[in-house]
Order: C-alpha cells, then structure tokens, then sequence
C-alpha cells in the first residue's frame, strides 16, 4: 500500500507511523529521518538542506521533493511507503502526484488522524522532559511522575521544553491549519481521505487505522 499519513501536532503520527509501517510491511518514510539521513550521510542534498537549516531557513520544496523521490525509489519501497510528514502543503502534494505519475503509480490513501484541538493542546503542553535524559518524558495528566517535577527513572528535573509550552503549541496548531490542512480538501477531491479519531489506547487507535484502510 501507497499511504499519506496526516494529522495535527500531537495527533500521534510518529507512533501510528510506526505502528502500521510494520503491521503493512511498507517502510515508513518521515521527513525528519529523511534529512538526518541525509545530512549524515553528507550526500549532494543533505548538504544543500543543512545550507538552507544553519542559515535558519526553511528547506524549499523541491529539496525535500528530491529527498523523498530517492527514498521511495528504493528496493524496499517497491510495493508501497507510508509517507509522514510529507507532502506538508498543497505544492508539495501537487508535485507528489507528478512524481507518481511519472513512475505510473498511485496513492492508495491519505489516512487523515483527526484529534480536537483542546486535546492537542493538553496532550504536548502537558508533557514534562527529563534535564538528564530526553529520552524520559511524562506527563501531567497521563502520566504523571511519583514525585511532581522528578524524573522516575534518573531523578533529573522535569522541565517544560519552550516548544512544548501553550503558546507555540498554539502558532504550530495555525500553521498546521493554514499550510498542511488544505491538502486534506486536495485529497478529498481524488476521493482518497480517510478519517479516523486519534482519541483512544494506541492499541485501539492502529486497529481503527487498519480497519479504515481496508474499507478505504
């Protein structure tokens, strides 16, 4: 399967990305590994996408373009992708199609994880990491450490990251809905949405996912 996974921050993408690569056997292709990968790797694109990241610009389009036509020329994407992260506006899902077009194939669904806005907000401006480890991370309602402001594990300070306080959760929320949420219309157009509630166990949420992708 061909999938375009979408959704807010905060919607559990990463996760469910994850999840349903594996229980599809299709590689999951996020952008943020593909610039890491190739930036490691210093290729010619990776070079020119940490130009634009040192500068403290945004990556253009047709970098991220060209990162994601190699990854998903590779061997194991053959008989399918789970793309996550990309296409994030309408030119780069214009410019997807284009590329699909030309290899003769076609998306079999966008898979659009739908979560109230409120919720969002709880769930990132919520979490608490770890000053030692940012691999720890709580929450204060979900879950929520022994002892308010110390880590379980190693005992570090809980703090807030900036990105994850209420006001930045808020302007990442409007350029979600001013720049990625219009391919959702995009789609919608070939027929190819499917919605699906991220509200729920993880467990439940990739059952639900699975079960929208079969009927879709």
């Amino acid at each position: 399967m061909r999938i375009v996974l979408v959704g807010p921050p905060g919607a559990g993408k990463g996760t469910q990305a994850t999840r349903l690569a594996e229980k599809l056997r299709v590689p999951h292709v996020s952008t943020g590994d593909l610039f890491r990968a190739n930036i490691s790797r210093q290729t010619e694109l990776g070079k020119l996408a940490k130009s634009y990241m040192d500068a403290g610009n945004l990556v253009p389009d047709e970098v991220t373009i060209a990162m994601a036509k190699d990854r998903m020329e590779q061997p194991d994407a053959e008989s399918g992708f789970l793309l996550d992260g990309f296409p994030r506006n309408v030119a780069q899902a214009e410019a997807l199609d284009e590329l699909l077009r030309t290899e003769g194939i076609e998306l079999d669904a966008v898979l659009d994880l739908e979560v109230p806005e409120e919720e969002i907000v709880k769930r990132i401006a919520g979490r608490r990491t770890c000053r030692k480890d940012s691999a720890h991370v709580f929450h204060v309602t979900y879950s929520p450490p022994e002892k308010e402001g110390v880590c379980d594990v190693c005992g570090g300070e809980l703090y807030q990251r900036d990105d994850d306080a209420e006001g930045t959760v808020r302007k990442r929320l409007e350029v979600y809905h001013t720049q990625t949420e219009p391919i959702i219309d995009y789609y919608k157009a070939q027929g190819l949405v499917v919605t699906i509630s991220s509200l729920g166990p993880v467990d439940e949420i990739t059952r639900r996912a699975l079960e929208a992708l079969k009927r879709g």
